[in-house]
């Protein structure tokens, strides 16, 4: 069922602002199919542009891809290698389109790993598409607890400088700190290939996502998948913790 045939009482208790996306599978659709694994991730390179068009459709102004973990650089070194050039060739060949869709590109992680030439490249596209409306996050050598432990240590580096008491940590304090602290949390965040865990993404922001897991792998996860997992995120009821107001009674009479 479409976003459009939804009520709209349905849909406007939804609010669907920022969609999260563990892209997972390109190696075993690969593998399925007797190519390389990196021939997998440049074919799911490919789903981005469609998933951004559906985002538009759906009035979605926030995205953020798993690209590359902090834990994957343990992979083998020629598939680093691969998926490093990838990024790097996605980054040039998509510059221009971004400017034009309006979309602004924010990749998120460490970048000590990065070659000075990648650093530079990923600078100019950010400073590009800067102006877009629409933004892509990109996180790519990121792990949640990375995160929440470099967001801890400027922390610690404002107290030991005097510019911040202890008893004035809090959430709030936290949260300024970490990559993504200039959106809201994800509101749905989507996992391809038939797995169901967080695998160290947005470990602070996933407090109270919603979670939906295709079984597709991620360059099979078109439009259509999409839309079907936020029309299922749209028939659920998020409480953030609260409990759901009660139903009115259907007693007649003073009883």
């Amino acid at each position: 069922m479409s976003e459009a045939k939804l009520p709209e009482r349905v849909a406007t208790a939804h609010p669907l602002r920022h969609v999260a996306i563990i892209m997972d599978g390109n190696g075993r659709w690969a593998r399925a199919r007797g190519l390389s694994r990196l021939a997998g991730h440049r074919a799911g390179v490919e789903r981005v542009r469609e998933v951004l068009d559906a985002c538009r459709e759906h009035g979605i102004d926030i995205v953020t891809l798993f690209a590359f973990s902090s834990e994957n650089w343990q992979r083998p070194v020629e598939e680093v290698h691969g998926l490093m050039a990838l990024f790097a060739a996605y980054l040039r060949r998509e510059r221009n389109d971004l400017v034009r869709r309006g979309v602004s590109l924010k990749v998120v992680g460490g970048r000590s790993r990065f070659s000075p030439r990648l650093c530079r490249l990923i600078d100019r596209v950010e400073q590009a598409t800067a102006a877009g409306g629409t933004r892509l996050n990109l996180a790519v050598d990121y792990g949640g607890r990375w995160d929440i432990v470099q967001a801890a240590r400027r922390i610690a580096e404002q107290v030991c400088a005097g510019g911040l008491a202890p008893e004035d940590i809090d959430e709030t304090v936290l949260e300024r700190h970490l990559c993504l602290a200039d959106v809201p949390a994800p509101d749905l965040c989507i996992r391809t290939a038939g797995e169901q865990r967080i695998s160290n993404f947005l470990l602070w922001q996933f407090a109270y996502t919603e979670f939906c897991f295709a079984d597709c792998h991620w360059p099979d996860f078109d439009g259509d998948a999409f839309r079907a997992a936020v029309a299922e995120y749209r028939g659920r009821q998020r409480r953030f913790g609260r409990s759901l107001p009660a139903e009115p009674s259907r007693c007649s009479g003073s009883g």
